[in-house]
């Protein structure tokens, strides 16, 4: 059903995990197909494929897996986004392998989501990358996590079962302090309880899985404190056919953390530096406020000096500022990774050189507990790193802010991304020297 161009929606970001073949990409076709967000000739397109079940069921999976290696071996390998929307809101999906060896991937697709929707296999219950992928979604604070029992069909909508499900999960959910946690029974072949209620489950009061997507409140997912504009470029358009834009010289980037005004003072670091805001350009033009995640150019009173990789902040609510780091990271590369190592660090909009200086633990994710003096991090390991870089970063603990405390490693030589990492918080606040030449 179309949006109505007046009707203001929000975006929801959500990303599907779990094992393999516990129908993760047949749950976003039906999500897709129930929900009428789908053309005409993509439907058509299923209906002539040779892809129907001997029940004369189209495959929806073949909506998101688009690999021909993942339409012959019925799995899923990359990550694949869709888009869809309903008149109360608009998503993002990202569809994410349930293989462990592309766990990887799964941690792309999470990275930026409000919301994981893990699912199930009703028959299996809950199984280590099951716990990995609820694990991994807790090191990413995501805030809000959907259990969806899928094939209830398979254990005849067995009210037990699901509790039994659930109370697997609620053993060890109080470790990974995921707050806001919704357990939905469902069908995703048959649709039932995933768009519409299901007749099936009198037993269970909740929303549907799409009515939860609806009515999940995200408004506070962001954070508002503490403004920060990570530089991404220096905007010089010169354009000589509108005034607005002669000797514009403005600092273009996404806002990841807290609200900018017109006229409010900020700081400019590394340097330390403070002005005011002149101007807040969006795509639409000057407004008198922004907020995360808005992408902005931002014009200051002072001709002061900015280039990309510095970040303008509020002098209020300081971030920290070191070159000794302590993070946890999961392990994307099939090279482990060892003390010693060195590599690109990029956070934010800054690559700097680190080296790992300690590797402290490695997580064991069927117990959720720490293994100490850990001598490397294998494929798709979480653990617990210290770093040095070779200049100072800016950054904020990632429990506080998920955009200005996270980081990626790339390998040196081959640009491969190597780990994907989430900062604990500094030790201190910066305390810079600086020059206030808003005064």
């Amino acid at each position: 059903m179309p949006v109505p161009a007046h009707h203001p929606v929000d975006i929801l970001r959500f990303n599907t995990c779990g094992s393999v073949d516990d129908g993760k990409s047949t749950l976003i076709g039906r999500l897709l197909y129930d929900s009428k967000n789908l053309m005409e000739d993509q439907i058509e397109a299923l209906e002539r494929s040779a892809d129907i079940t001997g029940g004369g069921q189209i495959n929806l999976a073949n909506l998101t897996d688009g690999l021909r290696a993942e339409r012959e071996q019925g799995i899923t390998i990359d990550v694949a986004y869709r888009y869809f929307a309903t008149p109360k809101r608009k998503f993002i999906v990202a569809d994410t392998p349930g293989h462990v060896q592309y766990t990887r991937n799964m941690v792309t697709g999470a990275s930026i989501s409000n919301l994981s929707v893990v699912l199930v296999d009703a028959r299996q219950g809950v199984i280590e990358q099951s716990r990995r992928h609820t694990c991994i979604a807790s090191l990413l604070r995501i805030p809000h996590l959907a259990i969806a029992v899928n094939k209830m069909d398979l254990v005849d909508w067995s009210e037990e079962r699901f509790i039994e499900i659930r109370d697997q999960f609620e053993e060890f959910l109080p470790r990974l302090d995921m707050k806001d946690v919704k357990f939905i029974p469902l069908s995703a072949l048959t649709g039932d309880n995933v768009v519409e209620p299901s007749s099936k489950t009198p037993w269970f009061t909740g929303p549907t899985l799409l009515g939860h997507l609806e009515s999940v409140h995200i408004g506070s997912d962001w954070n508002l404190n503490g403004f920060r504009l990570p530089v991404q470029w220096v905007n010089r358009p010169n354009n000589p056919t509108d005034p607005r834009l002669h000797d514009f010289r403005g600092f273009s980037g996404q806002i990841a953390g807290g609200i900018v005004k017109a006229g409010q003072k900020v700081m400019v670091l590394p340097s330390g530096l403070i002005s005011r805001v002149k101007e807040i350009w969006t795509y639409d033009g000057p407004v008198p406020e922004a907020f995360c995640p808005q992408s902005i150019t931002l014009l200051l009173e002072d001709d002061i000096d900015v280039s990309r990789g510095d970040m303008i902040i509020g002098p209020d609510n300081l971030p920290g500022q070191s070159t000794e780091l302590h993070a946890k990271v999961c392990w994307m590369h099939q090279r482990p990774l060892q003390r010693g190592r060195k590599y690109f660090l990029k956070h934010t909009t800054q690559t700097v050189q680190a080296v790992v200086t300690e590797i402290e633990d490695r997580i064991n994710v069927s117990t959720f507990e720490p293994e100490p003096d850990a001598p490397e991090l294998a494929l798709n390991d979480i653990g617990e790193i210290r770093l040095k870089t070779a200049k100072p970063l800016i950054f904020d603990g990632y429990a506080i802010n998920r955009l200005t405390g996270s980081f990626i490693l790339i390998e040196q030589g081959t640009h491969a991304t190597v780990a994907a990492g989430m900062l604990f918080p500094p030790t201190e606040a910066v305390k810079p020297e600086y020059t206030d030449f808003s005064i």
